[in-house]
């Protein structure tokens, strides 16, 4: 299980915390941190079963588990109603639409944009007058905006899209603090179907990348705590990568 690191200035103690995407990869593993580090942490996402699975490796019972589905506002609205007042929220939901140009599926695109842009404004929309003083909301972009590849077009657009989105947000929601983080390729468990071939994958990625390594969960945790604690943030990306971007 991960654990953040956390000084007296910004314990989790008695933070109330909502997890949009708690049922695999960093957000299980950033659900699992929060209530190791004190905070009353509350699941969502699509799939209950998952969620259940990570609230049985919390360290404390979850505050709630909710069904949501970032393409169906109905379910954004009876989260907002169930949660009540919270101090952060953080979204690290994704859908991404990969392949050429030329083959993709219009529903695939539209699921994209659900899980990245529209579904965060919706996001927005219903919980930011449920947000605490000194509170936030932390959306997940990623690498995939700043250095685009072929067959991630939709990727790319849906991260890119989000950075602005941050930005607006923070302004149109302000005192409330609106950031986002910016991955690059992370060992969560999202490449283990890479099988065999997943070790040489990221070795490749840790020689191209400035850091000379990939990421860790802990990484990505750890600022996520940032945007969450640091008062004087928001309307900002914060860059995990290694710098991928630039490599």
């Amino acid at each position: 299980m991960s654990t953040l690191s956390t000084t007296p200035g910004d314990s989790l103690d008695g933070r109330r915390i909502i997890v949009v995407g708690a049922g695999s990869h960093i957000g299980r593993h950033l659900a699992q941190a929060a209530s190791a580090a004190g905070a009353e942490v509350l699941l969502a996402g699509p799939s209950t079963a998952k969620l259940e699975a990570t609230a049985a490796t919390l360290a404390t019972p979850a505050a709630g588990i909710h069904r949501v589905d970032l393409a169906d506002e109905e379910s954004i609205a009876a989260l907002a109603a169930r949660a009540g007042a919270f101090d952060h929220l953080v979204s690290t939901a994704a859908m991404p639409a990969n392949g050429p140009v030329s083959g993709l599926a219009l529903d695939a695109v539209r699921r994209a944009f659900d899980a990245k842009v529209i579904g965060p404004l919706l996001l927005a929309k219903h919980l930011a007058g449920q947000v605490r003083p000194g509170g936030s909301f932390t959306f997940f972009s990623g690498v995939a905006a700043w250095r685009p590849a072929p067959e991630r077009v939709v990727m790319a657009t849906t991260n890119g899209a989000l950075s602005f989105l941050v930005e607006a947000l923070a302004v149109e929601l302000a005192p409330v603090r609106v950031n986002a983080v910016s991955p690059g390729i992370v060992d969560s468990g999202a490449w283990d179907g890479l099988g065999e071939n997943k070790e040489s994958f990221l070795e490749h990625v840790a020689e191209r990348n400035p850091a000379r390594r990939t990421g860790t969960p802990d990484d990505l945790l750890q600022a996520v705590l940032y945007a969450m604690a640091a008062p004087f943030v928001t309307g900002t990306v914060l860059h995990v990568d290694g710098g991928g971007r630039l490599a």
